[in-house]
């Protein structure tokens, strides 16, 4: 430890790669799934003339963007740290998210327009094409759905690729009820119904995509992590007087990170000694919540003050 009371102290696994990473290749296979469910759907759509099949294959169209974009995040976001840039590019994986939460609402706001002009101009739907090529899409989606599962609950880029998928299946959905209706009763209305569903469908979950990616870039706490707890139980410590400057924000999905000034009593540090005073800090930390990377400036009473002064 250097001397004087500036000292910083970090724990936990080294800030290289990213909660996505580990689903690169699932997201490929969920890559090509909606590549081809995507062209398949299109070509369904203009042999029906079904605006519920094309507007789900242009949904499809946005995963796949969406899903290329997560890849290429990743990879960003997992190479290196340098002297200018030391957490790397691992916020390249949150502007991701960001950019498929546009992309959907853009999605979703098409889909809408183009139901409202099928009703004002109806058309004839083969409910028998769109069935078929429903049941395709819906199979094809659940099978990227079991693929993204549970990397959707480590990282906010591959939750943006679930969502959208879910919402897909939730549209394959859609797609075949209209079809056994227009089948069944010859209601044509059906199609742009279900059009209006798909895309009533990707707005909910995109607001709060874009709320939870924007809480990242906003550098808002970690989600469970409540600073008002935090303090507390550093306060608790034996020989801790006070913890000033405290923030906590995180890098990207799976990377927490907080700094704080500590405010110790020099009789408890001088019978400690630094070193064991920071291991009691991250320990204190560690085990209650989940941030592992953790900065600590040790200070004595009254530099709070000194710091103040410096800064005018």
């Amino acid at each position: 430890m250097g001397a004087g009371h500036d000292h910083g102290h970090a724990h936990g696994a080294p800030v290289t790669g990213t909660a996505a990473a580990a689903y690169r290749g699932r997201l490929r296979i969920a890559l090509g799934i909606t590549l081809t469910v995507m062209v398949v759907e299109i070509v369904g759509g203009v042999l029906a003339d079904s605006l519920a099949l094309i507007a789900d294959a242009a949904h499809m169209a946005t995963d796949a963007v969406g899903l290329g974009m997560a890849l290429l995040a990743i990879h960003f976001a997992n190479l290196p740290a340098s002297a200018n840039r030391t957490f790397g590019y691992a916020r390249a994986e949150i502007l991701a998210a960001l950019a498929n939460c546009l992309l959907l609402l853009g999605v979703g706001g098409y889909v809408l327009y183009e139901a409202i002009e099928r009703f004002i101009t109806p058309a004839d739907t083969e409910g028998g094409l769109t069935a078929v090529f429903g049941l395709i899409g819906l199979v094809a989606n659940m099978i990227s759905l079991t693929l993204l599962m549970r990397g959707q609950k480590e990282s906010l880029n591959v939750r943006g690729a679930f969502l959208e998928v879910a919402a897909d299946a939730l549209g394959s959905v859609a797609v075949l009820v209209s079809a056994v209706v227009i089948l069944t009763t010859g209601w044509q209305a059906a199609d742009p119904i279900a059009s209006l569903v798909i895309g009533l469908m990707i707005v909910p979950r995109t607001l709060k995509l874009l709320r939870e990616t924007l809480d990242v870039l906003l550098e808002s706490a970690p989600k469970g992590v409540d600073m008002a707890e935090v303090r507390a139980h550093m306060l608790a410590l034996d020989g801790v007087e006070d913890v000033h400057d405290l923030h906590a924000w995180t890098i990207t999905s799976g990377m927490p990170v907080l700094s704080a000034h500590v405010v110790v009593r020099s009789d408890v540090l001088s019978a400690i000694g630094h070193e064991k005073m920071l291991h009691e800090l991250q320990s204190c930390l560690g085990s209650h919540f989940d941030v592992e990377h953790c900065t600590f400036q040790l200070e004595p009473g009254g530099h709070a003050e000194h710091e103040v002064g410096l800064c005018h």
